[in-house]
Parts: C-alpha cells; sequence; structure tokens
C-alpha cells in the first residue's frame, strides 16, 4: 500500500485550523486530493476511524476542554461543537466519554484531563 500520511497530516491539521467551520468529506477530500471514496479508504485505513468520526472527537475533545475550564452554559458548548441541542451532545458526549456533560464537569481536573487526553493524536 503506498505511504498517505503526509496527505493525512495535512487533512488533520486542516480539521484543527477550520474546525469552526462546516466540513464536509467533500472538501477534506479535496484537500487531501483524492476522490471521496478513495479519500474515505485511506483516511479509515491510517487514522483507524473515519474522517467524520475524527472531526467528531475532535469537537468533543475541544468541548470537554471548555467544560473543564468551567464553561458554564452546556448548550452554548454544544453548538460550538456543531450540535443544535443539548440532548444530541450529551448522547454524543457520554457515547465518547462515557459520562454526560454535567458528569464530565463535577470530575477533578486530572481526571477531566485524563479522559480527554485518551484519543488524542500520538
Amino acid at each position: 500500500m503506498l505511504d498517505y500520511s503526509e496527505q493525512i497530516r495535512n487533512v488533520t491539521q486542516y480539521i484543527r485550523e477550520h474546525i469552526n467551520e462546516p466540513l464536509s468529506r467533500e472538501s477534506l477530500a479535496e484537500v487531501a486530493g483524492f476522490s471521496v471514496p478513495h479519500f474515505h479508504r485511506v483516511f479509515t485505513s491510517t487514522t483507524g476511524e473515519s474522517a467524520v468520526g475524527y472531526l467528531r472527537r475532535m469537537r468533543l475533545e475541544r468541548a470537554g476542554r471548555k467544560l473543564r475550564m468551567g464553561a458554564v452554559n452546556i448548550t452554548e458548548v454544544a453548538r460550538a461543537a456543531g450540535y443544535e441541542s443539548h440532548a444530541a451532545f450529551g448522547k454524543a458526549f457520554k457515547a465518547q466519554f462515557g459520562l454526560s456533560p454535567s458528569e464530565f464537569r463535577r470530575l477533578g481536573c486530572s481526571q477531566a484531563t485524563q479522559l480527554l487526553t485518551r484519543g488524542i493524536e500520538k
């Protein structure tokens, strides 16, 4: 298999730099210089998760950092993470971290940091 690590690094960097913007598989495939189906195969085989899953995880980790830093309004954190409702955000957050946003917020700083860094890129 060809080594596409540089293209995938470019995509993950692009995601981090544009995380507040709407990002589609098509736009990410364009950053990599691939067709959408090829991009999906390469990204998934390189990172172990789909580009959509990676983007979701990055946004949820950022939301977790906001909560850890004392963000009071969970609905605002949810919207910043791209969720229309508190309920949808809570479900996704719990699926990612095993805790609701409220439960997560009550953790000590080191426990919260440990949960957040579990999935960060090496």
